[in-house]
């Protein structure tokens, strides 16, 4: 049986807490190597599938920072970067990575903004599509579709 979704869990107030942009491609670099530099273990979630119950091994984490960055250089095809986000810079330890052929809006306003890709953070994630609640709009719409 699975575990309840916890809504107010640490993962989900990290998830919702403050976050910087690295707008530059060189502030990428900069972030993998604190990220290698860092001694602690990291959780790497791809969102939408079952969040990991254990910390990824160091080769496995290597590897994730090897393989995203190769894949946001060569699908985010811009002089910037602008599509990940990370608590600090200097001692990551939740870092939000957005998909770049699924973006919407990830930065700005929006009350339903799209969730990322992945997350690499030292706190065990959650299931984050059960763990936010759908907007009231798509809500109406399933309601009115099954209502």
């Amino acid at each position: 049986m699975p575990k309840p979704v916890e809504h107010n869990s640490d993962f989900v107030t990290a998830f919702r807490g403050s976050f910087t942009g690295i707008l530059r491609w060189h502030q990428l670099d900069a972030l993998w190597q604190a990220l290698k530099d860092r001694h602690a273990d990291f959780y790497i979630y791809a969102v939408g599938e079952t969040p990991p119950a254990k910390p990824a091994s160091r080769e496995d984490l290597l590897r994730f920072i090897d393989e995203i960055n190769k894949l946001l250089r060569a699908e985010h095809q811009e002089d910037y970067c602008g599509i990940v986000y990370v608590d600090d810079r200097e001692k990551p330890s939740f870092i939000k990575i957005f998909d770049p052929n699924n973006l919407g809006v990830t930065c700005g306003f929006s009350d339903n903004p799209p969730l990322p890709g992945w997350i690499v953070s030292t706190l065990p994630p959650v299931d984050l599509q059960d763990a936010l609640p759908q907007t009231g709009s798509r809500r109406r719409w399933w309601q009115r579709l099954f209502g």
